[in-house]
């Protein structure tokens, strides 16, 4: 009895294992489906100057290098070897969504705005309006000042500034030597 015993305890052992070993699949296929319905959460991501057709459109021909980037920005990327040339790359890369790709080449002829050439860039507001996500309708904000913001400030006259004292530093009457003797 003894060795029928320990037959039937093997018996036992080995469906014991292959029912624990059958439940990991359907535990593995539960796992599964509950990480189908659960989803990372993927980010936006941004990079690059953003570019509107107003910006464009306020390039003129002439312009110093130092204008062109007080309206465009500081561009993403300038080349050593293409020294006449900046480049603007906007990327937005959203989920679920297509990634927005543009992109504008600024053309100097010394320290002079030349030209521009790339995508058409959207205007503000058609940028605004093309970001999905926000809840209710977004608000643009108003890119000039009226006439009642301008009053607030009062009016700069260069004569006033050359009337006025001038501050200056007394001058040192003797510098320390330079090297110890």
């Amino acid at each position: 009895m003894h060795v029928q015993a320990r037959s039937r305890a093997g018996l036992a052992l080995t469906l014991a294992i292959a029912a624990a070993l059958a439940g990991c699949n359907s535990i593995d296929g539960a796992a599964h489906r509950v990480a189908n319905v659960i989803t990372p959460y993927k980010i936006e991501v941004v990079q690059g100057n953003f570019v509107s057709k107003e910006q464009v459109q306020a390039l003129q021909p002439g312009m110093s290098r130092q204008q062109v980037r007080d309206i465009l920005g500081t561009p993403l990327v300038t080349s050593v070897f293409h020294a006449d040339r900046w480049e603007y790359v906007f990327t937005i890369k959203r989920p679920g969504v297509d990634p927005q790709v543009r992109k504008l080449t600024v053309f100097f002829q010394g320290d002079s705005f030349a030209r521009a050439e790339g995508d058409e860039m959207p205007s503000e507001a058609e940028f605004v309006a093309s970001l999905q996500g926000m809840k209710g309708k977004p608000k643009v904000p108003q890119l000039e000042a009226t006439e009642a913001q301008l009053a607030k400030f009062p009016v700069r006259n260069n004569d006033d500034s050359a009337n006025a004292p001038a501050i200056t530093a007394p001058a040192a009457t003797s510098y320390p030597p330079l090297e110890s003797r």
